[in-house]
C-alpha cells in the first residue's frame, strides 16, 4: 500500500491528480481525526508500575533540558515529565488558578500578581520561590543569554526589560519580589496574550546561580543533572538515547500513580514493532504509518488536531545579532510573485491524502484550526494550480531562455534553488522529491542542499544560522498555547527564520496584542487581516495542518491526547499490570 502511495507522488502532474485543486481520481483510505477518542479506555485497577515511553526520532535528542533554552521537540518530550509551568490552562489555553501558582490581573491589565503555592518544591527539596521566577526573567533578558525566548513580545514589553537587556540596569524594574512566594510583573502595555503566553517557568536559582548565564545551556546542571518540580525526577541520562525517571513523592499536586518512566529514542522505522512487542507503552505515532498499524490488538490510538503546522520558508535575509533584529537583504526571493508561484505549484492535498491518509490536510493560513476563534475559515490559501504558477513566473521574468526545461532569472542567468529538507521516517525523502518535482513541473531547478536530507540538529543549525547554502527550507512550527504570532514572525525575534520584515506586518502584530485586543472580536478582525497579509506576501508557504495521534498500550490508564501540551496530567497516568500487553 505504501508503494502505491509513493507512485502517486512521483510527479505533481501525475494522473492521480488531474484537476487544479488536486482532487484524487484514485481511491485512498482516509481518516478523520475528529473520530479519534481523546482518552484511552481501561477499567483496570492501577498498580505500582513503570511506564515505557518511546521518543520517536531518527536522531539522538540534543539534551538541552530546560524550558528557557531548549529548541527542539525531542527535548520538550523529555521536559514534560520532570518540569512544568506554574499555571494550568483551560480549553481556550488561558491560564487558571488550578496550577502550582495563582494570579490576579490589575484593573488596567498591566500588572499581574503571582502567588506560588506553599507545597511546591524543587526535586532537591528546596521550595520554589518568587525569586526563582524572577531569576528566569533575569536569565532570558540578559545580554549573555544564548537561547531564543527573549523574542517574545510579552518578554520585551516588561517595564525595565529593555534597560536590563542593554546592560544599563542590573535588575528588571517591572518585576518585584514581594515575599518568598509572591511577585508582581508589570508591562508597559496591556496585552491579552498575558493570559495565554506569560512565561511561567521558574529556574532553580539556588541550583543554577553559580553558572555564568553564557554557559548555562551547555552546563551539566541542565544537560546531565537537571531538576524541576514536576511529577518525576531525573535519575539517569544516557545522552541522546534515554532518560530514566523516578516518582516525585513530594509533587505538589499529589503522589503520581507511576513508580517511574523510562524514556528511550525509537526510530520511526521500528516504532510499530516496538509497540507490538510491548517494548514501549506510549509513543507519538507517525501519521503516515497509521493505516498499517490500525487494528493492532494490544494498543489504542487517541488523537486530535495539533497546535502546529508544516511550512516551506524562504531565506530572505539574516539575523543581525548586534541589533537584535531581522534584516531582509537577500535579493534572490524578494519578488513575491516567485514565492506565490512556488506556493501554487505544490499539491498539498495529494500529500495529505496519500502520505498521511487525511491525518494531515492542506493549510490555508498561519493560524491553525486548533485556534477556532482566530483561524480564518474563509481563507483559501494556495490550492494546487500549476498553470497559475507558470503565469506568475512569466510575469516575474523567470523564463526558459536556453530551452533546457528550466527557467533562468530575469537577467537571463541560471537560476538554481537550494532546498533544505529534514530526514526522518520513510516518507522524508519521497516528500522532498515530491516538492522538487512540483517545482520542476513549472520550470524551476531545485536541488537538495549538499545533495541529501539533513538530520534534525544540523537542519536547525543551518536554518537558525542563516547558512548561505540554504534558499528554501521545509519545516514545522508548534505554536504553543498563545495565538499571538509575533514570536514567530516579528521583526525583532530570532524565530522569524525567513527573516521577513514588513511595516504592515509590524502594525498588525502590534494591534494583535494591544489593550484593544482584549476585545476578542477586534483581535479576530486583526488576525484575519494578518492571515490575509501573510497569504499575499508569502514569506513562508503554509503546507499542512497536522493531526497528532498517540499509540498507547492497553495496560495504560488515564492517558489523554491532551497530555503533551498540559503536562501536569502525567500525575494521573498509571498502568494496570506489571508487564505491557503484547500483540498476538
Amino acid at each position: 500500500m505504501f508503494a502505491v502511495f509513493l507512485l502517486g507522488l512521483t510527479a505533481c502532474s501525475s494522473s492521480t491528480s488531474n484537476d487544479k485543486d488536486g482532487k484524487d481520481t484514485k481511491t485512498t483510505q482516509k481518516e478523520d481525526i475528529s473520530k479519534f477518542p481523546m482518552t484511552v479506555k481501561n477499567d483496570g485497577k492501577i498498580v505500582d508500575g513503570v511506564l515505557n515511553y518511546g521518543l520517536v526520532s531518527d536522531t539522538p535528542f540534543e539534551g538541552t533540558l530546560n524550558y528557557a533554552f531548549y529548541e527542539g521537540d525531542p527535548d520538550f518530550k523529555i521536559l514534560q515529565f520532570f518540569d512544568e509551568p506554574l499555571f494550568h490552562f483551560n480549553e481556550d489555553y488561558e491560564i487558571t488558578n488550578d496550577g502550582a501558582a495563582t494570579y490576579e490581573l490589575s484593573d488596567d491589565k498591566k500588572t499581574m500578581t503571582i502567588k506560588i503555592k506553599d507545597n511546591v518544591k524543587w526535586h532537591d527539596g528546596e521550595p520554589v520561590k518568587a525569586e526563582d521566577l524572577e531569576y528566569a526573567y533575569l536569565v532570558i533578558g540578559h545580554k549573555d543569554y544564548t537561547g531564543v525566548r527573549y523574542g517574545d513580545a510579552l518578554m520585551q514589553d516588561i517595564v525595565g526589560m529593555e534597560e536590563y537587556h542593554s546592560g544599563k540596569a542590573d535588575k528588571i524594574s517591572g518585576i518585584k519580589v514581594i515575599d518568598d512566594k509572591t511577585l508582581t510583573i508589570t508591562w508597559k502595555h496591556a496585552n491579552p496574550s498575558v493570559l495565554t503566553g506569560i512565561w511561567a517557568y521558574p529556574l532553580p536559582k539556588h541550583y543554577l546561580k553559580d553558572v555564568p548565564i553564557k554557559d548555562l545551556a551547555k552546563s551539566d546542571k541542565i544537560r546531565k543533572h537537571p531538576i524541576g518540580f514536576g511529577p518525576f525526577k531525573v535519575k539517569k541520562i544516557v545522552p541522546g538515547e534515554s532518560v530514566e525517571f523516578v516518582r516525585n513523592d513530594d509533587y505538589w499536586a499529589g503522589k503520581p500513580n507511576l513508580k517511574g518512566v523510562i524514556l528511550k529514542v525509537v526510530s520511526p522505522q521500528v516504532v510499530l514493532q516496538a509497540l507490538k512487542k510491548g517494548e514501549i507503552d506510549v509513543a507519538e505515532f507517525p501519521t503516515d504509518q497509521y493505516v498499517s498499524a490500525k487494528g493492532t490488538k494490544n494498543i489504542q490510538f487517541v488523537g486530535k488536531i495539533d497546535l502546529s503546522y508544516s511550512y516551506i520558508g524562504f531565506k530572505l535575509g539574516r539575523w543581525d545579532a548586534e541589533k537584535q533584529e531581522n534584516v531582509m537583504d537577500n535579493p534572490k526571493f524578494q519578488n513575491k510573485k516567485l514565492r506565490q508561484a512556488m506556493a501554487y505549484a505544490i499539491n498539498n492535498k495529494e500529500v495529505g491524502d496519500r502520505l498521511y491518509h487525511g491525518l494531515r490536510f492542506p493549510a490555508t493560513t498561519l493560524i491553525p484550526p486548533s485556534f477556532p476563534s482566530y483561524h480564518d475559515k474563509n481563507a483559501k490559501g494556495y490550492t494546487y494550480d500549476p498553470e497559475k504558477a507558470k503565469k506568475l513566473l512569466d510575469e516575474a521574468g523567470y523564463k526558459d531562455v536556453d530551452g533546457d526545461g528550466f527557467r533562468e532569472d530575469p537577467n537571463g542567468k541560471k537560476f538554481v534553488i537550494n532546498f533544505l529538507a529534514m530526514s526522518g521516517g520513510d516518507i522524508a525523502e519521497p516528500l522532498a522529491k515530491f516538492y522538487m518535482q512540483c517545482w520542476k513541473d513549472v520550470g524551476l531547478n531545485v536541488q537538495l542542499v549538499d545533495g541529501r536530507l539533513a538530520e534534525f540538529n544540523s537542519f536547525y543549525d543551518m536554518v537558525q544560522n542563516d547558512d548561505p547554502k540554504v534558499d528554501v527550507f521545509a519545516a514545522a512550527w508548534g505554536t504553543g498555547t498563545d495565538v499571538d504570532p509575533y514570536g514567530l514572525y516579528g521583526r525583532n525575534v530570532m524565530f522569524n527564520f525567513s527573516r521577513w520584515v514588513n511595516v504592515k506586518n509590524d502594525e498588525l502584530l502590534e494591534k494583535g496584542h494591544s489593550e484593544q485586543a482584549f476585545d476578542k472580536e477586534y483581535r479576530k478582525k486583526i488576525y484575519n487581516e494578518w492571515q490575509a497579509l501573510m497569504n499575499e506576501e508569502v514569506p513562508v508557504i503554509p503546507t499542512l495542518y497536522r493531526s497528532i495521534i498517540y499509540a498507547v498500550n492497553n495496560r495504560v490508564k488515564n492517558y489523554s491526547a491532551d497530555i503533551d501540551p498540559f503536562i501536569w496530567k502525567w500525575k494521573d497516568v498509571g498502568v494496570t499490570s506489571e508487564k505491557p500487553e503484547v500483540a498476538q
